[in-house]
């Protein structure tokens, strides 16, 4: 049995940690995957996200407090070794400087580092210290999007980089019936919907797509899923645009799928990205999708069917939107499914990540 360690910096609802929950659910059947969140504790992880409920068993939380901790390495030493791991992964900056020293420390061979996105790097004291880390650890360097490899081989100077692109579930991700998805969501039946789903912090963009819905029709509504330090200057925002009846804020929800089938249109309107996973998602669920040119954003898109816009553009926004909302363009366009089934799937995704192990071991 390969024992295999995710680690990441925290487990709340997010693209990275839904990557490692969705690979640690692929493990082939000589695998065994465990996630250690460096960051936080059980109980108030499963109580903002009831789905780790399920996979329990698999987490491990140090409850790591801010700042420098490099007692931390000595930690997961002892924990690699108690479970006797072949194969560390890490996302993210934190997880690769304690989980990839332990590991080497440890002699564990395998060390893979996945990068989730770059625009971090243009600050030259975070580019310095990735570079660091990189010469300590020496992981095998995984990039989700072409993108984001563009810019690790030009920040860190690095030729050696794998690209493997995120996938979603897209049996758990599917078409539905949208009235019976808008009836559970407590969502109108008769308004166009548009949906967003993410963290509400600045960087995702929320208060542009929220701008752009003032400039279309009374009959457009807007769901947001999600939780985040700017959901009170949303609130405003919609209310002081007199859009507080056509905005509707659902919160964390753990069944996103009804998310998706409810909508007409989704829509990410970040500032940055890496390479997210709603935009799959939504459009697995036959939705069609527009997405801010900011990362690895435009990889995401069904190219028959999504549309790409600038970021924190109001007006180019309100434009794309309001032409994906007319009844013959719907029409006239093909579903997104099928892109997404055959090129982002988490099967695909899990099966690179698994041929990189054996390269590794």
């Amino acid at each position: 049995m390969t024992t295999i360690v995710q680690v990441v910096q925290h487990l709340l609802p997010g693209g990275i940690e839904t990557m490692a929950l969705d690979l640690a659910a692929f493990d082939e059947d000589h695998e065994k995957t465990i996630i250690i969140s460096l960051e936080g504790n059980h109980d108030s992880a499963v109580s903002n996200w009831p789905h780790l409920q399920s996979v329990a068993h698999r987490l491990i939380f140090l409850d790591k407090q801010p700042g420098l901790t490099p007692l931390l390495v000595l930690r997961l030493i002892h924990l690699f070794k108690q479970l006797q791991v072949d194969v560390v992964h890490t996302h993210h900056i934190g997880p690769l400087l304690y989980a990839g020293t332990a590991a080497r420390l440890t002699g564990i061979k395998c060390l893979i580092h996945t990068e989730h996105d770059a625009w971090h790097l243009k600050d030259p004291q975070r580019c310095k210290l990735q570079r660091w880390i990189n010469r300590l650890t020496r992981p095998l360097l995984v990039a989700d999007a072409e993108t984001v490899a563009t810019s690790m081989r030009h920040y860190l100077r690095l030729n050696q980089i794998k690209i493997i692109r995120n996938g979603i579930d897209t049996e758990r991700f599917s078409p539905g019936d949208q009235s019976k998805a808008r009836q559970r969501l407590g969502l109108p039946q008769d308004a166009q919907l548009i949906g967003c789903s993410g963290r509400l912090e600045p960087v995702k963009g929320q208060n542009i797509l929220i701008y752009a819905l003032s400039q279309l029709p009374q009959t457009v509504h807007l769901a947001l899923a999600g939780t985040g330090s700017t959901e009170t200057d949303l609130r405003h925002l919609a209310n002081i645009l007199n859009l507080g009846t056509r905005v509707h804020f659902l919160g964390c929800i753990d069944e996103m799928p009804s998310f998706y089938q409810a909508l007409d249109i989704f829509c990410l309107p970040s500032l940055n990205e890496g390479m997210p996973l709603s935009p799959l998602e939504a459009q697995a669920c036959n939705v069609p999708t527009a997405v801010t040119d900011v990362g690895g954003s435009v990889e995401t898109l069904c190219p028959l069917s999504g549309e790409l816009m600038p970021a924190e553009n109001v007006d180019a926004m309100a434009s794309t939107l309001r032409e994906m909302l007319q009844p013959q363009r719907q029409k006239s366009h093909p579903g997104p499914r099928a892109f997404v089934q055959q090129n982002r799937d988490v099967r695909r995704m899990a099966r690179a990540y698994a041929n990189l192990r054996y390269e590794g071991v």
